[in-house]
This record gives C-alpha cells, sequence and structure tokens, in this order.
C-alpha cells in the first residue's frame, strides 16, 4: 500500500527548510558561531549545495509526509497530530540520533552538535506542521 501524499504539501515543507536555513546560517543569526565552530575558513560556492539541499529536503518532506499518513492510517486521530508526532520520532530516532553519533566520532565540538541538531528539530517541526495542516490529498486528486 502506498501512502496518500499531498504533493503541495511537500513542496511547502521543501520550501519552508530553505527559508529556515537562510535565517538560522544567517551572520547575525547563527552563522558566524556556526563558521567559527565549523572551522570553515573561506566562503565557497552554495550553488551545488543548495541544489542538493532543496533534493535532500524534498526526499525528507516526502518521507516525512508518507510516514505521517502511515501513522494517521493506523492510529488515526488529527492528521496534524500524526505528522508532529511522526516528525518528532523520526527526528530523534534517525537526525538527532545519527548526528550526535557522528560528531563524537569525528571530534566535533558539542555546541556544533547542538546547534545543528537544533536547526534539524525547527525544520523538522516546521515541515510536519506544514503536512499536517495542509493534510493529504484525496483520493480523486
Amino acid at each position: 500500500m502506498v501512502p496518500e501524499i499531498n504533493w503541495w504539501a511537500v513542496v511547502l515543507a521543501t520550501l519552508s527548510t530553505m527559508v529556515i536555513g537562510s535565517v538560522w546560517y544567517a551572520p547575525p543569526v547563527f552563522g558566524r558561531r556556526w563558521e567559527r565552530l565549523a572551522r570553515i575558513e573561506q566562503p565557497s560556492s552554495a550553488v551545488v549545495a543548495i541544489g542538493l539541499t532543496v533534493v535532500v529536503s524534498f526526499v525528507s518532506a516526502a518521507v516525512l509526509a508518507g510516514a505521517a499518513a502511515i501513522s494517521w492510517g493506523f492510529y488515526g486521530g488529527s492528521f496534524l497530530t500524526s505528522a508532529v508526532v511522526t516528525g518528532l520520532i523520526l527526528w530523534a530516532g534517525f537526525t538527532a540520533a545519527r548526528f550526535i553519533t557522528h560528531d563524537a566520532f569525528e571530534g566535533r565540538p558539542w555546541q556544533l552538535t547542538l546547534m545543528n541538531v537544533a536547526h534539524e528539530l525547527v525544520t523538522v517541526l516546521v515541515m510536519a506542521l506544514i503536512i499536517g495542516a495542509i493534510g493529504i490529498s484525496s483520493p480523486a486528486a
């Protein structure tokens, strides 16, 4: 069974990641601190990184939408609640856990790990709110 996915919600959720990342990593917010902690010395072309981010964000939003639809179909209740709870579980079990593990082995500063994990939490929660608020597509769509 393929879950019903509202592709407009996925596109909007994808775009939200770009807005959040642009604000989060802006120099006045966390950008300068992130550059220092990540030891980024000179700016490189962001074109490839932004392109990859759009693709990865689209995949993440689609997976979140599908997982939320499956969760909602199994548990019932509010689709918005299913999307947010699913997003939190996926963030904790995969994103946060993997960041913490990789950063520990790479010897990255815990402040950098915390900053990146918090960014991912905000990103996933906003994607989940968008996906949950718009809902699933109707079978006729």
